[in-house]
């Protein structure tokens, strides 16, 4: 019988980002918040308040040894990620962490060896890969559907305005496209691939605080499919992915959330499937991590660790290009 325990979760940081997961695990069957961290402690009892969260600490390692807690989220900044992620997998706790993972690959590989070490389940919340118009996708593109995939173009960009103190902007807090925006276009072509691109061409814009304002890169995969990627947190995007193979081709409208695809393939009608969901859909990314607790899992296979790393070590060596570093690198 399969295992439909209650899953109790923790939430380490009171931000923005853990109040859409908090509101989303709301519609998440059999799922419940049981404690909340953060430093400031009436910031973290008003988000307690307001999300009906019963437990409050004001210290990451209570909330990482609180037995009542089954996994922890984290949605800190992610400067302190590596140093967040490693609190919760020293008490054994499970994690699920917001992206990006890590600021680099070398903090992503000591998560993933430790966590490997320790039998611990790890998984970064990239939200995109488990909406249900996304799992399409994958089916379409597992199947052949559009034959043997050659380009794939996609973009995600916003305009945040202009503050330099925050965190977009702010290189102390990991500010820049790369790591916020300019993600998600990035694990889209790791999904759509397979794997990492064996050649990178890219162009940034670094702004006056020192932070990649927008980017582009082409993705070269051994001279046989490229990826053409933007990304953007000054600058106002479609937000579109395409997918081109021999066969066909498939389009997603707005593919970070995701509710609606098309299949076009040569010479059939087209296919068309959307998600008339109320909810964001971080939800989806919660459902399975709690289904890899409850079955024992130490990954996702959806998005196993292993290529967390891989694109972290992708992001470096764009960076790299750059010449963009961060404190401590």
């Amino acid at each position: 019988m399969t295992d439909k325990r209650v899953i109790q979760w923790g939430i380490m940081g009171p931000g923005g980002i853990s109040g859409t997961f908090a509101s989303e695990v709301a519609h998440a069957p059999d799922a419940k918040i049981a404690a909340v961290a953060g430093r400031n402690l009436e910031k973290t009892e008003a988000f307690a308040a307001k999300f009906g969260i019963p437990q409050v600490y004001s210290s990451f390692e209570e909330l990482a040894n609180d037995p009542a807690v089954d996994i922890i989220y984290v949605g800190t900044l992610h400067t302190v990620h590596k140093e967040n992620v490693m609190t919760c997998l020293r008490a054994g706790k499970p994690v699920l962490c917001e992206k990006p993972f890590t600021m680099n690959a070398a903090e992503a590989r000591e998560i993933a060896d430790y966590a490997k070490e320790q039998g611990v389940f790890v998984m970064e919340a990239m939200w995109t890969r488990y909406l249900p118009v996304i799992k399409k996708v994958r089916e379409w593109l597992a199947s052949g559907a559009i034959g043997e995939v050659k380009l794939l173009k996609a973009e995600f960009g916003f305009d945040a305005g202009w503050n330099p103190e925050g965190r977009l902007l702010d290189k102390n807090k990991g500010g820049g496209t790369l790591l916020d925006a300019g993600i998600y276009p990035i694990s889209f072509a790791s999904m759509v691939f397979g794997s990492q691109p064996t050649k990178i061409l890219s162009s940034a814009f670094i702004g006056e605080t020192g932070v990649d304002e927008q980017y582009s890169l082409i993705f070269d995969y051994n001279g046989a499919a490229t990826a053409s990627l933007h990304g953007a947190i000054r600058l106002w995007m479609n937000n579109d992915a395409w997918i081109y193979g021999t066969k066909g081709k498939i389009h997603i409208p707005e593919f970070l959330s995701a509710r609606k695809a098309t299949l076009y393939v040569n010479g059939q009608e087209e296919e068309t499937v959307t998600d008339d969901r109320t909810i964001t859909g971080h939800m989806f990314q919660a459902l399975e991590a709690m289904e890899c607790v409850r079955e024992g899992r130490t990954e996702s296979s959806i998005m196993p660790v292993s290529e967390t790393v891989q694109l972290m070590e992708t992001m470096d060596a764009v960076r790299a290009q750059w010449n963009l570093t961060y404190a401590g690198e």
